[in-house]
Order: structure tokens, then C-alpha cells, then sequence
């Protein structure tokens, strides 16, 4: 039985070895046997690709590895018979293979990705913290502008909102403030009876709620809750560019979809926080009763007596605070979407990210300046 014929893919020039002239088709079907081939080529110092059959990425690669991009750089110009698909083809293939020959080998250098890495970070921050402020400003532009404008008030989108926000979020701020509430008593009530002074678990969970942890958990609810939430919508408006279709109909989509999810939250989040003050106080009573024999009469007798009012007010200043910048970070974070689901992906987690990170660093901050102060 004959033999099969080899197939042609290229010559070289007899009056010039180093001319080459390629020929038949450089696909992904001859590729093994095209490597083969070009193996035992000498030095090509120029070539004639005006002969040659299809093409693709596969032999646009073995064409940049046997040329090299100044050579094929310098065909495509000069050939004019060259479609201009596959001269865009070899130019992208070649740059490619060459921006891979640039990159410096990765061992040994451990300390440098760590400090790139450290850098763009900082970089990525300082950018994230510029366009909140940017945002922070345009929003209160708007809201104060509007205040003078009642016709551009939306008292509906506010209340829909606030239904979301607030009323849907009850039972679960409800429910975690209470449990954390109860973990609190128990643990002051071990740590404190050795001293025998269990009397001031009531203290512990009422100072500890009323000032810190009722706002602080609530606002952390929220920034996974909500923010999410208002990424994910706004983002997926983007994606579905509804955004673009409200300013083509020369509305402003700050004031449509932005200005009403801040209000609601400015609302919701003081409210949440009173429940979440209640709930945890209601769980500590609860494990004082039960373990510590210490009634709910007597503790409300306790609660007024060592508790002053101050407090309260100092713990519930500091939810507008979180309102506002878990907010405006969530809708911010929902504008830059570019266009696809994995960007409203990468966006609502990064949403998150920030509005828990902002939460606890400006608590902290309060924590400081209260304790500074005399508070």
C-alpha cells in the first residue's frame, strides 16, 4: 500500500535559501505536523505569504515563532495581496508572543510581587476613597438642591424602600441582637460572679448595647444586606442599560434611583438600631431572670438608676453616619458596573467589603472620640 503524500506547506527560494514561501493551509488540523516541518528550516530572513491556503490562530503562532514580529511586522506592510483580517491576525499573534518574552522570570522575585501587589493596593484604595468622597458630595448637592424642589420629591420610591430596608429586616436584627444579647449576660455573669459582683451584668448589656454593639451589628446587617442589595439592582441596571435609557429621557438617574435609597436608609437605620437596643436588652433580662435571679423589675430598676440617657443618644448618633456612607458605597459601587454579570458580582462583593470596613473603622474613631471627650 503507497505511502500518503506529505502535504506542502511551504518552500524555500532556490536562487535565495533564506526566502521562504509559504504555502497550503496553517491550521489547528496540520499543527503537529507544521512544527515538525519548521523544525528543520534554516535562518528565514524573508518570506512570501501572498501563496498560502486558510489560516488561523494556531498558525499565526507557529508564523510569529518562525519569523519573529519585526520580519512580520514588515510582510504585512509590504504585502498588499494579505487580507486584512489575517494581517490584524499575525500583528496581534506576534505582539502577544512578544509581550510574553518580556516577562521577567517569576523566581527570585517574591519581594517584588509582594511590594506591586502592596502598591496597587494602595493605589486601588486611594481611587476608591477619592470617588466616595466625589460621590458623598454629589449626593448631599442633590439632596439639598432637592429639599427647595417638592415637585421632584418621590415619596414612593422612599416608602418602598423603607419597607424593604426596615421592615423586612425586623425579625432578623430582631433575632441576632437578642441571641448576642443573652451571650453577653452569660458571660458577664460567669466573669463577674467570681468577683460576686453579678449584679453589674445588667450594666454590662446595657452599656454595651445602648453604646456599641445595638448600631454596630445593625449597620453590619445592613452593609450585607442592603448594600448588596442596591449594588445589585443599580448594577444590573447598568448592565441592562436602563441607566443610559433615564438620561436619554433627560432625568437624572441620581436623583431617580440614588436619592430614594438614601433616604430610606437614613430613615431605616435608626429605626433597626432601636429595635436592636431592645431586643438586646430584652436578652439580657431574660438570662438574668433565668440564671442570676435578678428580676425584670429589678432590672429595669437598675437600668434606670446606673444608665443615664446619654447613652442612648451617643449610640444612636452614630446610625445616620453608617446610614449614609453604607448607602451611598452600595449605590456608588452598583454605578460602576461595566456591563456584565461577573462585574455585578465583582461589585456587590466589593460593596460589602467597603461598607463593613468603613462601619467599623468609623466606629472605632467614635469609640475614641467619645473616650477623649468624657462621653
Amino acid at each position: 500500500m503507497p505511502a500518503a503524500p506529505v502535504t506542502r506547506f511551504f518552500s524555500l527560494a532556490q536562487e535565495r535559501p533564506d526566502h521562504l514561501i509559504v504555502e497550503g493551509d496553517w491550521v489547528l488540523l496540520h499543527y503537529a505536523t507544521l512544527r515538525q516541518q519548521i523544525a528543520r528550516l534554516p535562518q528565514i530572513n524573508s518570506a512570501d505569504l501572498s501563496q498560502m491556503g486558510q489560516l488561523d490562530t494556531a498558525g499565526a503562532q507557529l508564523l510569529a515563532e518562525l519569523l519573529g514580529r519585526p520580519l512580520l511586522e514588515q510582510i504585512c506592510t509590504k504585502t498588499e495581496a494579505l487580507a486584512a483580517e489575517r494581517r490584524i491576525l499575525l500583528q496581534r499573534v506576534a505582539s502577544a508572543l512578544d509581550r510574553e518574552a518580556e516577562l521577567p522570570p517569576s523566581e527570585g522575585i517574591l519581594l517584588f510581587e509582594l511590594l506591586a501587589r502592596t502598591g496597587q493596593a494602595t493605589l486601588r484604595f486611594w481611587h476608591n476613597l477619592i470617588d466616595l468622597l466625589g460621590f458623598c458630595g454629589l449626593i448631599l448637592a442633590s439632596l439639598f438642591s432637592n429639599i427647595l424642589r417638592p415637585r421632584s420629591w418621590r415619596p414612593t420610591a422612599v416608602v418602598a424602600q423603607v419597607e424593604q430596608i426596615a421592615l423586612n429586616a425586623v425579625p432578623i436584627v430582631a433575632l441576632l441582637t437578642f441571641m448576642v444579647g443573652a451571650v453577653i449576660a452569660f458571660l458577664g455573669a460567669t466573669v463577674l460572679n467570681s468577683f460576686g459582683a453579678s449584679i453589674y451584668t445588667v450594666d454590662l448589656v446595657a452599656f454595651s448595647f445602648l453604646r456599641e454593639f445595638a448600631v454596630l451589628l445593625t449597620a453590619i446587617l445592613m452593609a450585607g444586606r442592603t448594600a448588596s442589595a442596591f449594588t445589585a439592582q443599580i448594577g444590573s441596571m447598568k448592565a441592562n442599560e436602563e441607566i443610559d435609557a433615564i438620561r436619554t429621557l433627560g432625568l437624572n438617574p441620581v436623583e431617580i434611583l440614588v436619592l430614594p435609597r438614601v433616604l430610606a436608609m437614613l430613615i431605616s437605620l435608626p429605626i433597626l438600631t432601636l429595635v436592636a437596643m431592645l431586643s438586646g436588652l430584652f436578652g439580657g433580662a431574660l438570662v438574668c431572670a433565668l440564671s442570676l435571679d435578678i428580676s425584670p423589675t429589678m432590672f429595669l430598676s437598675i437600668l434606670q438608676q446606673n444608665v443615664e440617657m446619654r447613652h442612648f443618644l451617643l449610640g444612636m448618633a452614630k446610625a445616620p453616619i453608617f446610614a449614609l456612607l453604607i448607602a451611598i458605597i452600595g449605590c456608588l459601587e452598583g454605578l460602576k458596573v461595566s456591563g456584565s454579570a461577573e462585574s455585578v458580582g465583582e461589585h456587590t462583593t466589593s460593596s460589602v467589603v467597603q461598607s463593613i470596613f468603613v462601619v467599623i473603622l468609623i466606629d472605632a474613631l467614635a469609640a475614641m472620640f467619645y473616650m477623649e471627650m468624657g462621653w
